[in-house]
């Protein structure tokens, strides 16, 4: 299930916070130039096309600091924008717009090039029923808003932490004692919670189908392996994993499967350019 901005609202609260304090400390000592009781008026602008997301933290960052009267947005989360779009317009005290600006563009910058990724994946994969997954490789503290911003660009999230579902790996699968074992305990400590596996070779494969597991990650399977599992009959769902870039989902959306997972969605993410310039008074 997608993350969605209302189950995340104390998230974006506590990671706000924290990046005021890392950016501000005991003060803004370059913002103490200006004269405490300045107004203005600045709006925020792409340089680039892109997909956006980070409306909230944006909000929370300029809540928290303080002395804005108004923030108004001319998009919305998860909209496609093209270059020199103005996102924003915020008016208030001098001293906050400028506190608040680097910590505000970082969330919003970082944010929408995930999800401005996240939509050039989803789209390579309109035309059949796969979704495209996120991992578990993100940002540590961003984990949250990453995986929110992957669901504003059109793909999913897999599972979020280690807490709402089981993924059966290599080395699980030697401590336990085995495929079917690890399986087996799975369901009887936590019934209803989904049991993923990874597997390697075709052998794995079947023993997790046998075993009951309700996903099956296809893990850095040859174009042989694949076109094997494609034509298996099954009761299990088949995700792809492994390095998975770009490039390489038009190929790998040719098998039969539910889901290509990849960490190119938020291990290798880049910023879009953004810029907040001041009205002139």
């Amino acid at each position: 299930m997608n993350l969605n901005i209302k189950d995340i609202q104390k998230d974006i609260e506590q990671t706000v916070t924290q990046a005021i304090e890392e950016d501000v400390g005991s003060g803004d000592i370059t913002a103490q130039l200006i004269e405490a009781s300045k107004t203005n008026t600045a709006e925020v602008i792409t340089r680039e096309d892109c997909t956006i997301c980070g409306i909230a933290w944006v909000d929370e960052v300029y809540r928290q600091i303080g002395g804005i009267n108004s923030i108004r947005w001319q998009v919305a989360d998860g909209e496609k924008v093209t270059a020199d779009t103005t996102l924003f317009t915020i008016e208030g005290n001098t001293r906050s717009l400028l506190t608040g600006e680097r910590t505000a563009l970082n969330f919003l910058q970082l944010l929408s090039g995930i999800a401005t990724k996240a939509s050039q994946y989803a789209q390579l994969v309109a035309d059949t029923s796969i979704k495209i997954l996120d991992t578990r490789k993100t940002i540590p503290g961003l984990r949250t808003a990453q995986k929110y911003a992957v669901a504003c660009g059109g793909c999913h999230n897999h599972r979020i932490g280690l807490f709402d579902a089981f993924l059966i790996k290599e080395n699980h699968i030697s401590a336990c004692g085995g495929i079917e074992q690890a399986i087996k305990t799975a369901k009887e400590i936590a019934p209803g919670k989904p049991v993923e596996v990874e597997v390697e070779t075709l052998e794995e494969l079947n023993k997790a189908l046998s075993a009951g597991a309700d996903i099956i990650m296809l893990d850095n399977f040859s174009a042989n392996m694949l076109e094997y599992a494609s034509n298996l009959e099954r009761t299990a769902k088949f995700e792809i994993s492994g390095n998975v870039t770009s490039d390489q989902v038009a190929v790998l959306k040719q098998y039969n499967v539910d889901y290509i997972s990849t960490g190119d969605l938020t291990k290798n993410c880049g910023a879009i350019d953004l810029s907040m310039r001041f009205n002139s008074q």
